[in-house]
């Protein structure tokens, strides 16, 4: 008997490699503002009002990209829409760098839009230039290589602050926003279709979304997770490093170590494939309530740093399966919609968990909010796994990814 040769890797593949680094560059890019703007904050070149009031307008205008986004993407040329995406980006760049405070968030609301808008023609692209057998890897690499990206940014980024200005420096994401503009391939045309006014088209995705109950149960439990679970993060965490430790190491160790959790969980999904892949995703993102729940007694900081490494590796044993089925069970002309359906709702609502907690805090103290939160973060996940379809990922019999 011959033995079957073995499988070309992803990485082989030279249409994938220029998606993957388009991907990175512009995951890359869209951390920085937030980093760089904050360093801005620091040197006192910019108020912490004027921060948010610039991340609050780029926010406005991802919002409403990433669903004209996804019709877009399906109707059009997907690579196209990255490139105008990238372009809109470059162009609204130098304003926020050089611009008065009107000027900054009218720009932000343009950069929001074109980091909105390249988001599901991404997901799309990866389907149409990745065969199906190989998507979970070319996931996994892709989230891998951002992981690695944010997780030594930082250092370097605040090591160029010393010798560049913040504004110089966000010049300086606009060399990353063009390899979005330009490195991409070309995806697959799906024609055929009748076009329509773009809120129909878009509820006609919506209608695809429907026909897969694991894709809403998944979603609502992503949902819940995002903005109780990362909220609760980011509110909570500081305020217990501070307050209860008595230093700011306690959070960049917890951060780092939700980094270098993520990296482990893409090492090992880009190989694991569990029978019962839908199970393993949503018990993956349910240990997210270790985040939550590790902070609320006064233990060993050693604890929220090995908490936070299980996060991170659960994160990714869902995010990447999830994707995968996404690409492997949606219609391919109404992908970028649903795609853009999952970015608009799990990204929508976490503002909502951010602006909640720090008033029920106030309200009801730290230790009922972290209970709340630990518990909604167990318990969504499992009440997804209860739709049938969710213990494959998929409303037929089990397919391999």
């Amino acid at each position: 008997m011959t033995t079957p040769p073995a499988k070309r890797s992803v990485l082989r593949n030279p249409a994938f490699l220029r998606l993957w680094l388009a991907t990175t560059a512009s995951s890359v890019a869209t951390w920085a503002l937030p980093f760089i703007l904050g360093l801005a904050v620091l040197e006192r070149t910019l108020t912490a009002s004027a921060l948010g009031i610039v991340l609050a307008a780029r926010m406005a205008g991802f919002l409403v990209a990433v669903p004209v986004g996804g019709v877009l993407a399906d109707r059009y040329s997907r690579r196209g829409i990255v490139f105008w995406s990238g372009v809109l980006s470059i162009v609204s760049t130098p304003l926020i760098a050089y611009g008065g405070l009107p000027l900054m968030a009218c720009a932000a609301v343009v950069l929001g839009a074109g980091q909105g808008a390249c988001r599901p023609a991404f997901q799309a692209l990866t389907a149409d230039v990745v065969d199906a057998s190989q998507r979970q890897q070319a996931n996994a690499a892709m989230t891998f290589a951002v992981r690695v990206s944010t997780l030594i940014a930082p250092g370097v980024t605040a090591l160029l602050a010393s010798v560049v200005t913040t504004s110089g420096l966000l010049l300086g994401t606009c060399v990353l926003w063009l390899i979005v503009a330009l490195c991409p391939p070309r995806g697959a045309r799906h024609v055929g279709r009748e076009r329509d006014k773009l809120h129909r088209e878009f509820l006609d995705g919506l209608r695809e979304a429907r026909r897969h109950p694991w894709f809403l149960a998944g979603l609502a439990a992503l949902t819940m997770t995002a903005a109780l679970g990362q909220s609760s993060i980011a509110i909570a965490l500081p305020l217990v490093s501070r307050d209860r430790y008595g230093t700011e190491a306690v959070l960049a160790a917890g951060m780092t170590a939700y980094s270098i959790g993520a990296l482990l969980g893409a090492l090992v999904v880009a190989r694991w494939r569990p029978r019962n892949q839908g199970w393993v995703a949503l018990a993956g993102l349910s240990l997210f309530g270790f985040a939550p729940l590790s902070m609320l007694f006064p233990v060993h900081p050693a604890v929220i740093v090995a908490a936070f490494v299980a996060v991170g590796i659960g994160i990714e044993l869902f995010n990447v399966p999830w994707f995968t089925a996404t690409q492997r069970e949606v219609a391919p002309g109404k992908l970028a919609r649903v795609s853009s359906l999952d970015f608009l709702v799990s990204y929508g609502l976490a503002p909502v968990g951010l602006a909640a907690i720090a008033p029920s805090i106030d309200a009801f103290g730290l230790t009922a909010v972290l209970v709340v939160c630990a518990a909604m973060c167990f318990l969504a996940p499992a009440a997804a796994a209860l739709v049938p379809s969710s213990r494959h990922l998929s409303v037929t019999t089990p397919r391999s990814a």
